[in-house]
């Protein structure tokens, strides 16, 4: 028996078109490695609430799941699900250098119970049971992540605001639009995915991963570390391609399905060597 493959992946951009449909082949794609006894897992920046669905849709039965830019791994028990490990911070000294530097932004943070307070709407972030909350409730108690959205910068002027603000601190990573998600120091989907790996006694080299955002560069730089595969979607920035092993073709030309029609097939994995 083949050892099976740790296959992680992006949801935004990889599995997912901007419309939130599904990439061309990506459920026969996953349902084929899944039946050939690969461990399929999503390995994404979204909360759990808003990564479960597709989960379900996409028939994933991996044991563990890694949302949150890898703050949060959820694990299977039965049929349901558990908060496994939780990473958090002390948002409190980030959020004073945001405020100073962006008064007018809105604010999100995610406790460790998973729900979320926020300063004002954001579109485009799941809210539900959250709660709407002053500034300064926002640092009552430790969060495993603080998401940062204001519509009047761009990358750029993230990017500045990071190196002023010494965000080095902390983990972080800067969205397609004007978001800012910051997350614990050393914090990313690849060192979730080393712990989900350990757990489970998988081969180092035996991992591919694939995303197409900037927080996708930690996981990748995991992955070429065991010596495994890290691709980049053909959309993806040229810093997120440089820190891939392999690039694909991009989302919307089912990028994500090619990559993964590449593993074994049912009889190769079952054959044995």
């Amino acid at each position: 028996m083949t050892a099976p493959w740790l296959v992680g992946l992006d949801v935004d951009g990889t599995i997912l078109l901007q419309d939130e449909m599904m990439s061309p082949g990506v459920p026969e794609a996953i349902a084929r490695l899944r039946d050939a006894g690969h461990t399929v897992t999503i390995a994404t920046g979204r909360s759990w609430m808003a990564t479960r669905r597709y989960v379900e849709e996409l028939e994933i039965d991996a044991e563990y799941v890694v949302c949150s830019n890898g703050a949060v791994t959820m694990r299977r028990v039965g049929d349901e699900w558990e908060r496994w490990s939780i990473e958090t911070f002390d948002p409190s000294p980030v959020l004073a250098l945001l405020q100073e530097r962006l008064p007018d932004a809105r604010y999100m943070v995610e406790l460790a119970s998973g729900q979320r307070l926020y300063t004002e709407q954001l579109d485009d972030w799941t809210l539900d049971g959250g709660r709407r909350v002053d500034f300064d409730e926002l640092a009552a108690e430790p969060v495993s992540r603080v998401v940062v959205v204001s519509p009047g910068h761009d990358e750029e002027d993230f990017h500045r605001l990071v190196a002023d603000a010494g965000l080095n601190e902390v983990s972080y990573a800067i969205g397609w639009t004007a978001w800012l998600d910051i997350a614990p120091q050393g914090v990313d989907k690849g060192t979730a995915l080393e712990r989900v790996r350990t757990e489970l006694g998988l081969p180092g080299e035996r991992v591919l991963v694939a995303g197409d955002g900037r927080n996708d560069i930690g996981m990748f730089g995991w992955a070429r570390t065991l010596g495994g595969r890290a691709v980049a979607m053909g959309q993806a920035p040229a810093e997120v391609q440089d820190a891939a092993t392999e690039i694909t073709d991009d989302v919307d030309d089912g990028g994500l399905a090619r990559a993964l029609n590449t593993l074994p097939a049912p009889a190769q994995v079952s054959a044995g060597e």
